[in-house]
């Protein structure tokens, strides 16, 4: 299969969402979601975009709410579409380096610390594993990705390439 599944149509009325990835030197911020999608996943914090705000402007404001910390300049790494049997979005992918504040714990999130070469990807989303590194290592990607089940069903990641402010974000079917 090439390129993304579904129509044009509904990939650009999917929700938008956002995740962080904040790297302070050798490690990395996780959370452990505490409810919503992806409830005791490891995940970068992040959420959904309101009406009128960026993707950025929401990956700072979802920082704050779930962990308690200001993120200082993220940078876009990446984005995916995602598509699962009870809920599908675009995500924006973000890294940051700089932030002010301790994280702390809030209903929805509980912080972690990992080592950025010892990501318990076992944790986490399936996929999770075909792009975080790239991320971690200061690249970039688009990605797309289906679910069945909880199951990854089709999985498209190219590395290295531009990554559109807002849009078709899909993978390209290019390896």
């Amino acid at each position: 299969m090439t390129g993304v599944p579904g129509p044009t149509a509904a990939r650009e009325q999917l929700p938008e969402a956002t995740l962080c990835h904040l790297v302070d030197g050798d490690r990395t911020l996780l959370i452990r979601k505490q409810r919503g999608v992806g409830q005791g996943n490891l995940v970068g914090p992040g959420g959904k975009l309101e009406a009128g705000e960026t993707p950025r402007e929401c990956v700072v404001r979802e920082v704050r709410e779930e962990v308690g910390i200001d993120v200082a300049d993220p940078e876009r790494a990446g984005a995916f579409a995602y598509w699962a049997d009870d809920w599908s979005a675009v995500v924006h992918v973000f890294r940051a380096t700089a932030y002010e504040g301790t994280p702390t714990a809030s209903a929805e999130a509980d912080p972690v610390w990992v080592p950025v070469d010892d990501v318990p990807f076992d944790e986490m989303w399936a996929t999770d594993r075909t792009w975080l590194p790239t991320v971690l290592d200061g690249g970039t990607f688009r990605g797309t990705f289906v679910f069945h089940a909880d199951e990854p069903r089709y999985v498209d990641v190219d590395r290295g390439v531009n990554v559109p402010e807002r849009g078709d974000v899909s993978a390209t079917g290019r390896r």
